[in-house]
């Protein structure tokens, strides 16, 4: 944060004191370093500091820590001040799995969350130990995005983004559903760079095979008629919508109690299909002034020039602003880091071809959806 130019003042608890010296957080900082209320109390610290600051960012913010700070408890400098600032306040949390699931943690988390505080979610991975699971610190260069979108700077700042990812899944019966090999990488990906360039970021989740990034709220769902449900919800308020998610097109007309199985010998009846609504024309149709919608378009296609013919094809149908086109075939695109795509505007054209990274795309259509953002 001080290499991006921002002046950071450090206020270590005791316990943090006993894993970092303070003379190395004053050489870190350039500032001195104060962990209780009674130290320089002519310039009362605890006020001032909350007063100063344009954002506080505790990390880790330990279970005991989250504890303090949602019974308003003040015991050392830290909590003083998160009772003092009128800034935004991020707590990025860390303990062991079982910690961050038990029922009093997840209690003060909501309570937190429901005051204003942004909670984010831990990492998955390894912990102390052999341990591994949810409740790793997220990287630093991760918490350092997501000051981008707490202090209001970066392309997409002050922007509500929602992104749909990952697979529906239609059930047939208590065994089976029809569904498809979207991973939901791509969707991620967006949403990890949308948060990095400042926005507020909702994520509509159908079974996606990535964690979901810090600083991304999530709404898992199952179905189609879920899915629309969920985006529906969430795009009310949206400045941008950015549908990747694989919806399946056909659903079974009834979902068996049972699992459908050979009866003495005789096969089952045929499974008879009936269609999904279209969610992303759904979107389009409910749009509000200014929104600006992405849809996505998984094709197979001989080359480029069929693919683009079959991306202006649904980009006509659909009616959003930009379409991105992949080409699946041969396996390529679901399930792998990288991807190839063509990013279409709203009159058809090619305005980017992209080979590289999922977040290599990521970076390259939320520039274009910036430039419509301004210009609009």
């Amino acid at each position: 944060m001080r290499e991006a130019g921002h002046d950071v003042r450090v206020v270590p608890t005791e316990s943090a004191l006993k894993f970092v010296g303070a003379p190395t957080w004053e050489a870190l900082s350039g500032h001195p370093v104060q962990a209780e209320v009674w130290q320089d109390v002519d310039q009362v610290p605890h006020v001032a500091l909350g007063r100063w600051a344009d954002l506080v960012i505790v990390a880790p913010a330990t279970a005991n820590l989250l504890a303090r700070a949602a019974a308003g408890l003040a015991d050392d400098l830290l909590t003083n001040t998160l009772l003092t600032a009128t800034c935004p306040v991020l707590l990025a949390p860390a303990m062991h799995t079982e910690m961050w699931l038990n029922a009093a943690t997840q209690a003060n988390v909501a309570t937190l969350r429901s005051r204003g505080v942004q909670v984010i979610e831990p990492a998955v991975g390894r912990l102390t130990g052999a341990d591994s699971g949810p409740g790793r610190l997220p990287e630093p260069e991760d918490l350092f995005a997501l000051v981008a979108g707490t202090i209001g700077s970066g392309p997409l700042a002050g922007r509500r983004v929602v992104v749909s990812a990952g697979g529906t899944r239609e059930p047939i019966d208590p065994v089976r559903f029809l569904g498809n090999r979207s991973s939901g990488l791509q969707g991620v990906a967006i949403a990890a760079e949308a948060v990095r360039q400042g926005a507020e970021v909702t994520l509509v989740a159908a079974h996606i095979g990535a964690p979901v990034p810090p600083g991304v709220a999530v709404v898992t769902v199952e179905t189609a008629a879920d899915l629309l449900e969920a985006m529906r919800d969430a795009s009310q308020d949206a400045d941008v919508v950015v549908m990747t998610a694989a919806v399946a097109d056909f659903r079974p007309d009834v979902v068996r109690e049972g699992k459908i199985k050979k009866v003495d010998g005789v096969d089952p009846a045929p499974i008879t299909l009936v269609q999904n609504p279209d969610v992303l024309v759904d979107l389009v149709e409910r749009r509000t002034p200014g929104q600006v919608i992405v849809g996505f378009a998984a094709e197979t296609a001989a080359d480029d020039e069929a693919l683009v013919d079959l991306a202006r094809t649904k980009l006509a149908r659909k009616g959003c602003d930009l379409l991105v086109a992949n080409d699946v075939g041969q396996g390529r695109v679901f399930g792998h880091e990288g991807t190839r795509a063509l990013v279409l505007d709203g009159n058809g054209a090619v305005i980017a071809d992209v080979a590289g990274s999922k977040a290599d795309l990521a970076v390259r259509l939320l520039a274009a959806v910036a430039d419509r953002l301004h210009a609009s």
